[in-house]
């Protein structure tokens, strides 16, 4: 009786999940009878990887401009036939097959989206890596995961060469050595038959820059990611859209699920190798951007450097690290009501969604679950919090393979949930300082901190302190020309933060440090 249980809830799902994938299809067009031959016979020819979707978007938008960079401009039928040639170079030149790695160290560029969708058709598990990244790191990598193949930039060339990696090599852009900019139009070999593959995945390697990279797998899937595409297609109102610029590192996972969702609509989408708030604003006037992802530094940069360049937009995706709600409320004074705020982790994917609605009623929210997420907020015992409880998230979903196993998955990340539904953040579990037995918080008093009208930015690490184990020292940025002292800074808190919250030391910097993905750099600021 227990198997026949398990196997009707087994059923109801897959059709729930059926249901799903004909809600989304509907939303995308694709319902049609021309829609679904499309769809099944890209599955038939290619298979369940990426390459897949560009055959999809080929033969749905065809001439549509897909990718624009800082070198060139392909539309989706280039796309597709660009990549399916290099795929064919790469089976016969380095003779990549299904269970070979290839690991890709590039900024955001049209030969790394390509050449991703290449490697993917060949079987290959796809491994994105940090261009950031030490030399120590990367000789880790390479160790643990004996990549078979190294798809990279020219200006990295000096870290590859001082590293243990061996094994072959092929540069994204170069103008005479073999390069995927070259190959991908050049290459004349005859035309190999198709052979399906749904074995390729897209690994993630966290853990920052310096530290040891753990590896996050993530298989491409139509039914295990329709609840978070199809959130994004409802919430964001993806489909009301023609442009997106996607400013984030696609290595980081975020940026790189947008490029796969805004494929898959057929919206034109503009990358750049590097952030610079000048170029993205002029970027965003030229191609009359309606979406863009940033980080929230990205977007306090763009704001600061010309915000008549970004009237254009209409959907702007932040994620990636905390939103802060003075930013919040500058957005919505000079753009409206167009921030979103979106939370996830590389080894659960995109988890929560605040909306603009949201982000008006509670400015440092980070909104409510997606459909498909369990999330639990739970103490130091592993029991469930209440209501304005902090405990340690933990999620389940379906578009994890962790969560395959049916295993819950625990971020590292703390906050709570109010009796409205909502979440928030309060860092990481280990930002948390146990102050004279209390449990403080930096963020807390960093949001405290950016209401002051003369903070321009702030950051709250732990101290060692004899007296109370740990206490707090605040890093603080001044606007331009602003002058503020330790004294008159402290009596301002003292009404506004609890006496564990208040910093034993504050100390004034002329620009607050942050790593490349946005966060405040706090291991440099302890230093």
């Amino acid at each position: 009786m227990g198997n026949a249980k398990k196997a009707a809830k087994k059923g109801k799902a897959m059709m729930m999940r059926f249901i799903s994938l004909l809600a989304v299809l509907y939303k995308m067009k694709m319902l049609s009878p021309v829609g679904l031959y499309r769809l099944i016979v890209a599955i038939f020819q290619y298979g369940m990887n990426v390459m897949m979707l560009a055959k999809v978007a080929a033969s749905m938008y065809g001439q549509k401009v897909a990718v624009v960079d800082d070198q060139e401009t392909m539309t989706f039928q280039q796309l597709l036939d660009q990549s399916e040639r290099l795929s064919l170079l790469l089976k016969q030149k380095y003779r990549l097959a299904s269970g070979h790695k290839v690991g890709f160290l590039c900024k955001n560029h049209a030969s790394l989206v390509k050449s991703m969708f290449a490697a993917s058709f060949t079987g290959s598990d796809i491994f994105l890596l940090n261009t950031e990244m030490s030399l120590e790191q990367f000789n880790q990598i390479v160790e643990a995961h004996e990549l078979d193949l190294l798809i990279y930039d020219a200006e990295l060339t000096g870290l590859i060469e001082q590293s243990i990696y061996a094994k072959d090599k092929l540069l994204s852009y170069h103008e005479h050595l073999p390069a995927v900019n070259q190959l991908s139009r050049a290459f004349g070999g005859e035309k190999a038959p198709r052979q399906r593959t749904s074995s390729s995945k897209i690994i993630l390697l966290t853990g920052g820059t310096t530290g040891k990279a753990k590896k996050v797998a993530h298989q491409p899937s139509l039914f295990n990611y329709l609840p978070p595409f199809s959130t994004m297609l409802t919430r964001l109102q993806l489909l009301r859209y023609q442009t997106a610029y996607i400013a984030t590192p696609m290595y980081h996972g975020y940026g790189l699920a947008l490029l796969l969702l805004f494929i898959a609509l057929g919206k034109k989408i503009v990358i750049t190798s590097r952030f610079e708030a000048e170029k993205a604003c002029a970027l965003i006037r030229k191609h009359e951007v309606e979406v863009v992802t940033v980080v929230p530094l990205m977007l306090h940069k763009m704001l600061k450097h010309h915000v008549e360049d970004l009237k254009s937009l209409a959907c702007i995706a932040s994620g990636g690290a905390e939103l802060n709600p003075k930013l919040v409320t500058e957005v919505h004074r000079k753009l409206g009501h167009v921030l979103y705020n979106l939370y996830g982790t590389s080894e659960a994917g995109l988890n929560l969604i605040a909306t603009p609605q949201d982000l008006a009623d509670c400015p440092n929210t980070i909104g409510r679950p997606i459909k498909g997420v369990r999330l639990q907020v739970l103490d130091s015992q592993k029991k469930q919090c209440g209501a304005g409880q902090v405990g340690e998230f933990c999620i389940k979903n379906h578009w994890s393979m962790r969560n395959r196993n049916r295993s819950w998955i625990a971020t590292g990340d703390l906050g709570y949930r109010d009796e409205g539904g909502y979440y928030f953040l309060c860092g990481r579990t280990d930002d948390m300082v146990v102050s004279a037995g209390e449990n403080v918080y930096p963020i807390e008093l960093e949001q405290v901190l950016m209401q002051h009208p003369l903070i321009e930015d702030a950051a709250v690490i732990g101290l060692p302190d004899e007296r109370f184990g740990q206490r707090l020292k605040a890093v603080v940025q001044l606007v331009a020309h602003a002058e503020l002292t330790e004294a008159a800074l402290s009596e301002w808190l003292r009404s506004k933060v609890a006496r564990y919250q208040m910093p034993k030391e504050i100390v004034f910097v002329h620009r607050i440090a942050y790593t490349h993905l946005g966060k405040r750099d706090k291991k440099q600021l302890s230093t």
